[in-house]
């Protein structure tokens, strides 16, 4: 039986090499649509987060203006998401991900990595399941980003 040392290291080992295994299956599906590593990132950020600004968008990345500015050019092109007014602030934009788009364009090229994860969550107990959900919720929450 493993110390909890060891565990502790068997279990970042295994979530840093889980993290990297999505970051390149999302790079993957983007290209397939002609799309780069921050497009991929956008979408994840908006499909989490819902409406962003520009800004927000840009303090998440870590990535300049003039590059958000591509991004959002280039996502829009392809129809994955909108510039809408702020109904707020009216000096604002907000990008929107276009959920009919990504269900046309993106989500068939998830659709087996979505039953490959069903499986495995099948496989175990409600007790696991809610173990590993308060796991990931934990995880999320202390999560600070790269600066």
């Amino acid at each position: 039986m493993s110390t909890r040392e060891e565990l502790t290291a068997e279990l970042q080992e295994r979530m840093v090499r889980f993290i990297a295994e999505v970051i390149l299956f999302n790079h993957a599906v983007s290209a397939k649509l002609g799309l780069g590593a921050s497009d991929s990132q956008f979408m994840t950020l908006l499909q989490s987060h819902g409406p962003l600004t520009p800004r927000q968008l840009s303090e998440y990345t870590n990535l300049t203006s003039g590059t958000v500015t591509g991004v959002i050019d280039r996502l829009e092109s392809f129809g994955l998401i909108t510039r809408e007014p702020d109904p707020h602030d009216r000096r604002k934009v907000l990008v929107t991900p276009s959920f009919e788009a990504i269900q046309d364009k993106l989500a068939p090229l998830y659709e087996e990595q979505g039953r490959r994860l069903q499986a495995v969550l099948a496989a175990r107990s409600d007790h696991d399941l809610r173990v590993i959900a308060d796991f990931l919720a934990d995880a999320i929450a202390n999560a600070e980003p790269a600066s």
